[in-house]
């Protein structure tokens, strides 16, 4: 037969009713004293809890926005992104260590807790008030390239899955999508939906990308309330709904802030996603242009003093050829050449190698005799 250990009730803390007093003092006022002491000192404790827990919910919303601000710009290789990528993984990297600190001041405040004796107030709270279920246990720190191939790897295999959830509009219709692909609920749909984004908004479907944005911040709340509770996102994306649908005013107006900021983030990096491609495709109509000498015809022809540029314009050779005469020799000279080398002008080829300076030189008196006819952009 085995034995009850009654020791758990030696950590239980006296009634104090139960206090022999002397007879001339007012036990009733006695005991209101102590009762009142004790629930100071346990408001106090409580608040210190609360003060943690507060700190270590902005502290874990901070590192949230950093690495979705550092998924936004991993989309770009310009030399200006790169240092602000840097700058934000040094952050990035600082409020991890912030978030560990906190974590173990509240674990060392939940183990000061469970040391505190119990008393009447203790014993006759409400202990089921409140289920927690599939607690998340901390993750090693995964490696960038750890990162980036999980979520490759979930990508390929669910995308279909998170475009739909992407495109949908109702609290309800969201809601049961995920409960029946809980899968869904992690950080690798909202970095896609991120991406899916920018994606959007570059190919100016504006509306689209206001529709996924929607979605993107009710995964990143999930997320985020799954941290605050330090359980699995699959297990507490009802109570986000639940929520969200209560029209709880204070929790809809953060929801409608930071989906307003994100759509502003979105359109900022789309822009530089636009720009860069711009300049990308100009340097290769750039390089298409350039002549033998590796000159740009038309930053040539800019270059050009206006009444050489006429010529070119009306391709007359004739007025050209006047307005080479009354130029000085060494600034024609100038001029013809930098236009042989961009293409703009083409010389008689007579020779090559070894006479190239040759023709050099002989490019403005080429002009006076009639070559062929000048090219124009």
């Amino acid at each position: 037969m085995s034995r009850i250990d009654y020791s758990v009730w030696d950590h239980i803390e006296v009634s104090d009713d139960e206090d022999d007093t002397h007879p001339n003092i007012d036990t009733p006022s006695l005991f209101r004293w102590r009762h009142q002491a004790r629930v100071e000192r346990m408001d106090e404790f409580q608040k210190k809890g609360e003060d943690i827990n507060k700190s270590l919910t902005e502290c874990r919303r901070k590192l949230a926005e950093m690495q979705k601000k550092l998924q936004e710009m991993k989309v770009s290789t310009s030399d200006d992104a790169k240092v602000e990528l840097s700058k934000v993984q040094t952050e990035e990297k600082k409020l991890r260590k912030e978030e560990r600190e906190w974590e173990k001041k509240m674990d060392e405040f939940n183990r000061e807790e469970k040391k505190m004796p119990w008393n009447v107030d203790t014993l006759s709270k409400d202990g089921f008030s409140k289920s927690i279920v599939n607690v998340k246990p901390d993750p090693s720190e995964e490696t960038e390239e750890e990162k980036e191939k999980k979520h490759k790897t979930f990508v390929e295999k669910y995308e279909k899955e998170i475009k739909h959830f992407g495109m949908l509009r109702r609290w309800d219709d969201s809601q049961k999508y995920l409960s029946d692909n809980p899968h869904l609920v992690c950080e690798e749909t909202a970095n896609y939906l991120v991406i899916m984004c920018i994606d959007l908004e570059v190919e100016e479907k504006h509306a689209l990308m206001e529709q996924v944005a929607h979605q993107t911040i009710v995964m990143q709340f999930i997320l985020e309330l799954s941290k605050s509770l330090k359980v699995d996102p699959r297990g507490c994306f009802r109570q986000f709904f639940t929520k969200i649908k209560t029209a709880d005013q204070q929790y809809q107006d953060a929801f409608n802030d930071e989906l307003e900021s994100f759509k502003v983030r979105v359109r900022g990096r789309a822009k530089i996603r636009i720009e860069k491609a711009m300049k990308e495709y100009e340097e290769e109509e750039r390089q298409k242009r350039i002549g033998p000498g590796g000159l740009d015809p038309v930053e040539v022809y800019e270059s050009l003093p206006a009444e050489m540029q006429k010529c070119f314009d009306e391709k007359d050779i004739q007025m050209l050829q006047e307005v080479i005469s009354k130029m000085d020799p060494t600034e024609a000279k100038l001029h013809m050449k930098r236009c042989i080398d961009s293409g703009l002008w083409v010389p008689n080829a007579k020779t090559d190698g070894d006479e190239k300076e040759e023709e050099e030189e002989a490019t403005y008196e080429e002009v006076k005799q009639e070559p062929e006819e000048p090219k124009t952009e």
